[in-house]
């Protein structure tokens, strides 16, 4: 069966074809999921509670075809929700932690995820998607529902941003 037939066969319950898709993407899904949280249990968390949403209302998706974007579209909204809920709270041994990787993680990197971070979710969100995940702009604008001219304008918008927030040696200034 090719994706087409797993989905629509998935959206009328068939858990097998539901469990076909899902470990088909699994790869894609988690590289998403770790390029929001940077953090493989926090990103492994984030995707059961994807498949668990994904499967309860799998029935309700009205185009079978586009099992694979919706899918994608959970799982972002569940990293989201994720960096929400960690903002609220930071346990201190995390704290420590941070301090102790960031020494062994290149500065660029970690000025670039800083200026990720502090941009809007909708430039953010095609960042990651299309530099990230390597996505085309057809496939990005399938996931979050919008034409392409848009993911287009944000993408460039958001260069823009990130160029500003990123001073030339590097370090990051607030705009």
């Amino acid at each position: 069966m090719d994706n087409k037939e797993l989905a629509a066969a998935a959206c009328r319950g068939d858990e097998e074809a539901f469990y076909a898709l899902v470990t088909e993407h699994r790869r894609r899904l988690y590289g998403i999921a770790y390029s929001y949280l940077h953090n493989e249990s926090d990103a492994l968390e984030v995707l059961q509670e994807t498949v668990c949403r994904a499967w309860m209302k799998c029935r309700k998706l009205k185009h079978p075809e586009a099992f694979v974007p919706w899918l994608i579209r959970i799982l972002i909204n569940c990293c989201v929700d994720e960096q929400k809920r960690k903002k609220r709270m930071v346990p201190v041994e995390e704290v420590h932690s941070r301090e102790t990787a960031a020494e062994m993680v290149s500065d660029s990197k970690l000025d670039l995820e800083r200026g990720l971070s502090r941009m809007k979710p909708k430039y953010r969100h095609v960042l990651i998607l299309k530099y990230y995940q390597d996505m085309t702009i057809s496939d990005i604008a399938k996931i979050l529902d919008v034409p392409e001219g848009t993911v287009k304008t944000r993408l460039y918008q958001g260069l823009k941003m990130l160029r500003q927030k990123i001073e030339p040696g590097g370090a990051i200034f607030d705009v």
